[in-house]
């Protein structure tokens, strides 16, 4: 704690600066818990999360080689940075999110004697994830879990997977769900009114997402009394619009890029969509239950904590664009059945997943941490006396 107040010092650290799950987690964490704590955010790289922050009241702290993608050099030098911050600020504790930011920041919290958190939103090594590095994820979370006091996942798919794969011992892992503010009825959405019917995603253009299925399914629709946005930016947006002309969506499909205004947005479509290859806990679909739409998505990580099949939306297979397909189908062609679903998921959305019961459980868990290492100080000082 610092000199001035009685309220703890927590260090938030992550890598990029752009407005994704993580980086909203992390925002309502840091404003939303400003009563209790002084919040400091340790960022790679400027963008709307730091602004935001700023315009709140939280300090805020650049680390130019804080970045996501491993580099040898950039990573010795970004640890270097968090080292020194940490020295400066001198925080309670360091809770730490997304996996390289984990795995620098927990490092970085080990050598100054600092205890840590981190926060899986989504496993690095998770069902889904290819490739051979797969396995080194897993070893580098497992080694990193040995300087951590809590690991928070947004699911209970994901503390599962972890408790599987030996990454921290159970007692360690805790299960806490993102979630968001209430909002007005301004935000609501009417799904069972209006022709032609909008379909929306919001997510990012990267590999986690599976754009090209929706697409594919999107070419397989019948009728024309449909249109979709999607929302986002990313490595793969490009390939995306290449793939929708040759499809022969140009007409149908909507790029709209990154947007501020998603909520204004959601209140504009029917039927929100999120086709991935793998997720945590996904962020957007809380939004869509918020707005009141049915919600369909693939099933993967967490998803199916959120989405009730047949009741708030359906839950598709991973890679099926027909079964995809046709459950959008039955959902254009069945206004009564959107507004049903829609209503159902409002209400689970409420009575689950609003922002007071993730910040009340966060809370708890920062206080166990810090009144057992203030009890541990305590008794080392006896010790040295």
């Amino acid at each position: 704690m610092t000199k001035n107040s009685k309220r703890p010092v927590i260090l938030y650290v992550i890598t990029q600066g752009v407005l994704g799950g993580a980086q909203n987690h992390v925002f309502h964490l840091a404003t939303g818990l400003q009563g209790k704590i002084e919040a400091h955010v340790a960022i790679g790289k400027q963008g709307p999360l730091g602004e935001k922050l700023i315009e709140k009241g939280v300090n805020v702290s650049y680390l130019p080689s804080l970045i996501r993608a491993v580099s040898p050099l950039k990573d010795v030098q970004g640890l270097r940075e968090l080292i020194n911050l940490i020295k400066k600020i001198k925080p309670d504790l360091i809770t730490t999110h997304s996996s390289k930011a984990g795995i620098t920041g927990r490092l970085a919290a080990r050598l100054t004697g600092v205890p840590a958190t981190f926060t899986a939103h989504g496993w690095a090594f998770t069902e889904g994830v290819a490739g051979p590095k797969k396995n080194l994820y897993v070893w580098a979370e497992q080694i990193a879990a040995r300087w951590t006091e809590k690991i928070i996942c947004v699911s209970e798919y994901d503390r599962q997977l972890a408790i599987r794969l030996r990454v921290g011992h159970p007692s360690r892992l805790i299960t806490i769900h993102n979630g968001i503010p209430l909002t007005n009825a301004k935000y609501f959405a009417q799904p069972g009114n209006n022709k032609p019917v909008r379909l929306i995603m919001v997510a990012r253009f990267s590999p986690p997402k599976d754009y090209k299925l929706l697409l594919e399914a999107l070419s397989r629709l019948k009728g024309n009394a449909w249109e979709a946005l999607l929302i986002g930016d990313g490595p793969c947006l490009n390939q995306n619009k290449e793939y929708a002309q040759k499809l022969g969506l140009t007409e149908k499909v909507k790029f709209l890029g990154s947007r501020l205004d998603v909520a204004g947005l959601l209140v504009q479509a029917h039927i929100f969509v999120l086709a991935s290859n793998w997720e945590g806990f996904p962020i957007t679909i809380l939004e869509a239950m918020r707005a009141g739409l049915p919600v369909v998505a693939s099933q993967v990580g967490g998803v199916e904590e959120a989405v009730v099949d047949e009741q708030t939306g359906f839950l598709v297979p991973r890679g099926k664009a027909e079964v995809l397909k046709e459950r959008l189908q039955i959902l254009i062609d069945n206004p009564d059945l959107r507004a049903q679903m829609g209503q159902r998921g409002q209400e689970i959305f409420r009575n689950n997943f609003t922002l007071t019961p993730m910040l009340e459980k966060t809370w708890r868990v920062y206080q166990e941490i810090l009144s057992l290492h203030k009890v541990e100080k305590k008794n080392l000082g006896r010790k040295l006396c």
